[in-house]
């Protein structure tokens, strides 16, 4: 999606910043694990298909993508950002006929940063971004019945489950933005700073500095 390729958001402890072609490799390794392709319900690809996925997500209009970059590796510019990567989140208008309904995904892919609330901090991120700049109405979220952590943390999140298809071994949770869960996000994400990419990518260690 066009609306964010220069767009950066600075939280507590993270970064989200757009998808770029420095990110696919280390992308396309993580998804060699079988443990990420089962709990993202993901087929193994090329790294040739794995950059025309890149650029999809970059260009698509129902797709929004950010990759989540550990905060204070990457206010270290000798640093380089694909070694900052920790997991991404998404997205995907899922219905063309009603364009305020979202399906939400996030990826903690690297097993060190996981447990420690960094997913609930991407995910309301994630969330504010889409009702502000999207005008999402309703997210979903659509997860695999094993993946007992990341449903947890969905219904902290306030999301109830509406759905459970046996057949894909995945339960559905939804969310409606009513004024009391956009007044909630609001506050959630009254710290989250929206950046410049480009411009930010040059000057890190000033940027986030206390």
């Amino acid at each position: 999606m066009k609306i964010n390729e220069n767009t950066l958001l600075e939280g507590h402890t993270v970064v989200l910043v757009p998808y770029n072609a420095n990110h696919v490799p280390r992308y396309h390794e993580w998804m060699k694990s079988p443990e990420l392709q089962q709990l993202t319900a993901s087929e193994p690809l090329t790294l040739e298909q794995e950059y025309d996925m890149q650029k999809s997500w970059r260009e698509d209009d129902d797709k929004c993508t950010f990759i989540v970059l550990d905060k204070q590796r990457w206010a270290d510019p000798g640093v380089q950002e694909e070694q900052c990567m920790v997991g991404d989140v998404n997205i995907f208008l899922t219905d063309p006929t009603d364009t305020s309904l979202a399906e939400l995904e996030i990826m903690i892919a690297e097993p060190s940063y996981r447990g420690k609330g960094i997913g609930k901090e991407v995910t309301r991120m994630m969330m504010s971004y889409g009702v502000s700049k999207l005008r999402v109405r309703k997210f979903q979220a659509k997860i695999g019945l094993d993946n007992e952590v990341s449903i947890a943390m969905f219904k902290k999140l306030r999301f109830q489950e509406v759905s459970v298809c046996k057949v894909f071994k995945e339960a559905t949770l939804e969310l409606t933005v009513d004024d009391s869960v956009r007044t909630k996000l609001r506050d959630d994400a009254s710290h989250v700073k929206e950046r410049d990419y480009g411009q930010s990518c040059g000057c890190r260690r000033d940027l986030l500095s206390p």
